[in-house]
């Protein structure tokens, strides 16, 4: 069965949900949000039912986003990755980021930027991978052609992209995941093909927004066409509580004040605007702010 690819227009720029995966969080929900009410989860679940599974869990989609224009193809975040990805200890690897960018009919090789959220593990699987994974022709479609030594050279997998990051999450990579020094930023680095953001920055369609507090450098992209915008969150928001109750604090915010304080300004909107969020682990890639 085909796989679906869910697209939202606003102008002439489509921005397209490219699924990775889905699968449990690795601890209760009630934990994640240890301040919420009874009353809040009940609306929550009334708002977001796909987000609980039957056993009490929460359920997590694993989602990137690209914005096609006539200027170029820019991809946010990279998903969970293939099958050696760092977040193969938790998240339910490999992902099929590969044949959701074959359905939207995208090539690796057009993607010309990549604008990284932040640097967890569920948002950077694909950014970079073993040169067994690497994109081809004939392969690009191949979610499993990703087990190679994790001792392989390491290549961007998109290789014709500017890969963009907020050089405050840089600069916090060694309190983030150190680990992802070797994984991630020195390939790209050796590639020629990390830039470092200082704040909001003009993207091709767009603008990268710096929303930190989830971790120190988290940015967001806002696409915007008259009166319409859509902002591709990454994890300014994890759950419809933070929808509903946008002051309800994540447990795994590095500053939940300063996160807070980003998630109203952004969730904040004058009233003839129309704004979409495309979120990576709500149960529906668009929903209305």
């Amino acid at each position: 069965m085909p796989l679906r690819v869910p697209r939202l227009h606003i102008g002439s720029i489509e921005i397209i949900a490219l699924n990775d995966g889905e699968g449990p969080f690795f601890s209760p929900r009630a934990e994640a949000f240890p301040e919420a009410t009874a009353a809040q989860w009940a609306e929550a679940d009334r708002h977001d039912p796909g987000a609980v599974d039957a056993e009490g869990r929460w359920w997590l989609q694993f989602r990137a986003y690209a914005i096609r224009s006539d200027k170029g193809v820019t991809v946010v975040d990279a998903g969970i990755g293939p099958a050696d990805s760092p977040a193969s200890s938790w998240a339910p690897v490999p992902g099929a980021l590969p044949q959701s960018l074959a359905a939207a009919g995208i090539d690796p090789a057009e993607v010309d930027t990549v604008v990284l959220t932040h640097l967890h593990t569920d948002h950077v699987g694909w950014a970079v991978v073993t040169e067994a994974a690497a994109p081809s022709a004939s392969a690009a479609v191949d979610a499993n052609a990703s087990t190679g030594s994790t001792t392989s050279a390491r290549r961007p997998y998109f290789p014709n992209a500017e890969y963009l990051l907020q050089r405050a999450e840089f600069d916090a990579l060694d309190a983030l995941n150190p680990q992802l020094r070797e994984t991630l930023t020195d390939p790209l680095t050796a590639a020629g093909r990390l830039r470092l953001l200082d704040g909001d920055t003009p993207l091709r369609a767009g603008r990268a927004v710096a929303t930190p507090g989830h971790t120190p450098g988290h940015q967001s992209v806002l696409v915007t066409d008259g009166p319409e915008q859509v902002l591709i969150t990454g994890d300014l928001l994890v759950h419809a509580l933070q929808l509903l109750n946008p002051e309800l604090a994540y447990v795994h915010e590095n500053d939940p004040e300063e996160a807070r304080h980003s998630r109203k300004r952004m969730l904040s909107r004058e009233t003839a605007t129309t704004l979409h969020l495309a979120t990576p682990h709500l149960t529906q890639p668009f929903v209305s702010a």
